[in-house]
């Protein structure tokens, strides 16, 4: 029987509900074999997950996702087999963040203009890492400001909403240099959000491995299975190394499971070993060439 992995996950470090040590716990009680801990700009969850995984001896893939500003679409490309450690992509995150901090007072201060009154300390309270529009829609709910999420961003926090501010992001060539210098691969998240007409999501993947990207998620949980033979055969055509995970938020995100999605999905053991055989090999390389 194949091992079933899971390359995309989230944890409370970003909009998850789950604590990092949680979602170890999850995982293993899945009958995962390995897991990608990807929060949203940040590795704070990673020394929790680890210590975690260490003692469930779970394969934890360190990583996580980053917000590109691409074509005016939302592209995420997960950073994997990147860490905490100071780097290039811990830079650029410090760089990204000090922009979205200033960007979290400027919609407070929309907010407060259109008569919701919250504190920053009102929002900080709901998040254990990285402050996000996330935190702001349940700081509403708990002023009892808006009834749902769905609400809170269609109202006040989504695009066209009367508080939204667009969020700083890292171009696709910084995401992937400085995922590159820190010896990580570089893999597009959930390509359907980009499109999904055949021509054209072949075109951008054509254009983001001309940059260097590495893979891309063929297996998700949203993908159907027309779309996930079709990215499979683009990567193969491309040369990428496909990927694939749950996008688990918990239950901010109802109905995805950790590890199956909403019940199809199956991201098989042997992509995470060509993920690292390519690693080994790019490492090897300037060995080889010295000889």
């Amino acid at each position: 029987m194949h091992q079933r992995v899971d390359l995309h996950t989230h944890s409370t470090a970003s909009d998850g509900t789950f604590t990092p040590a949680e979602l170890m716990r999850a995982a293993k009680e899945a009958g995962l074999a390995a897991i990608a801990l990807t929060d949203h700009d940040t590795f704070e969850g990673l020394p929790e997950a680890r210590a975690e995984a260490l003692k469930l001896d779970l394969d934890l893939v360190p990583g996580c996702e980053l917000s590109l500003d691409y074509s005016g679409l939302p592209t995420h490309l997960l950073a994997l087999f990147v860490d905490e450690r100071p780097g290039h992509v811990t830079a650029e995150l410090t760089r990204v963040r000090t922009a979205r901090a200033k960007r979290n007072e400027t919609m407070l201060e929309k907010l407060r203009a259109v008569g919701v009154n919250l504190r920053r300390e009102d929002v900080e309270r709901h998040a254990a890492g990285v402050v996000g529009r996330p935190h702001m829609a349940q700081a509403m709910l708990e002023a009892g400001v808006v009834r749902s999420f769905e609400e809170a961003f269609s109202r006040f926090l989504g695009a066209g909403g009367l508080a939204y501010v667009p969020k700083a992001k890292l171009t696709p060539t910084e995401a992937i240099r400085a995922i590159h210098a820190d010896g990580g691969l570089a893999v597009l998240a959930h390509p359907y959000l980009l499109s999904q007409q055949p021509r054209q999501i072949g075109a951008m993947l054509e254009e983001l491995a001309g940059l260097g990207l590495d893979g891309v998620e063929v297996y998700y949980t949203e993908h159907s299975d027309k779309y996930t033979e079709l990215i499979a055969r683009l990567a193969d055509e491309l040369g990428l190394l496909a990927s694939g995970g749950s996008d688990f938020h918990g239950s901010v995100k109802s109905g995805v499971a950790l590890g199956r999605g909403r019940g199809g999905l199956f991201v098989p053991g042997e992509l995470l070993d060509r993920m690292r055989e390519t690693l080994a090999a790019r490492a090897a390389a300037p060995a080889r060439t010295a000889l």
